[in-house]
């Protein structure tokens, strides 16, 4: 098994901010808020009611846009660390004309301003493999979840050998340029294994098999919060 490599925990240079949005997000991005939905009914709940959400590690905002083409009842508030991140998404909000149903801000994911129980939903994509001491993360998610609420966070999954690493490149960035592929190899080291998140998810209190491979390249948290606490 590889070792995880860490990658710098903010892309928050213009130029890394530019490289990730020009990337075609839209198929992951779909799929993402089709199995949110899913999971909502999974679990019960109806992904069409209306529901205060929170984005951690939103990005370029292109994923809560999805989600608000799709839902009109939600509003979500999108939060990022990467400062230039958030600029393309504002300019993307004001493009999609989403910009009040949405919020961004500039926050820390391992300190979530902000009262306890206060998201109906919180959802994450691909920001855990940044964020060095993922547990920080995980607990202020589902802190701020309210009880009854759904826990849905997807992100890279870490091979177990290089050879691995090349061949999930391949497969998914062969048209990518040098430096996008570069990227995505320095992601797949940084990130988690599905029993390291379920070893995370058992020491905030949450079922170990909350986490699960859902492709070749990702691993899915979908819980709800208890109403007797985490």
């Amino acid at each position: 098994m590889l070792s995880r490599v860490l990658e710098p925990e903010v892309m928050d240079t213009a130029e890394e901010a530019a490289d990730y949005d020009s990337m075609d997000h839209s198929e992951v991005n779909r799929r993402f808020v089709n199995d949110w939905s899913g999971a909502c009914q999974e679990w019960g709940l109806d992904p069409a009611s209306r529901q205060k959400m929170l984005d951690v590690g939103t990005g370029t905002a292109l994923i809560p846009i999805a989600f608000c083409e799709r839902f009109p009842s939600l509003r979500i508030e999108a939060i990022d660390l990467a400062e230039e991140m958030l600029k393309l998404g504002a300019d993307h909000l004001r493009r999609s004309g989403l910009s009040d149903r949405i919020e961004l801000n500039l926050i820390d994911a391992k300190r979530i301003s902000g009262d306890d129980n206060v998201f109906q939903t919180v959802i994450s994509n691909s920001i855990m493999h940044h964020i060095p001491e993922p547990l920080n993360c995980f607990t202020e998610m589902l802190r701020v979840l309210a009880p009854g609420g759904l826990l849905f966070v997807r992100d890279l999954m870490r091979p177990g050998t290089d050879s691995e690493v090349e061949s999930i490149v391949w497969t998914h960035a062969a048209e990518a340029t040098f430096r996008q592929q570069q990227l995505f190899r320095q992601s797949l080291h940084a990130a988690l294994t599905v029993e390291e998140v379920a070893g995370l998810l058992e020491r905030i209190g949450l079922p170990r098999e909350s986490v699960r491979a859902t492709s070749d390249r990702h691993w899915t948290v979908s819980c709800l919060k208890t109403t007797s606490g985490y």
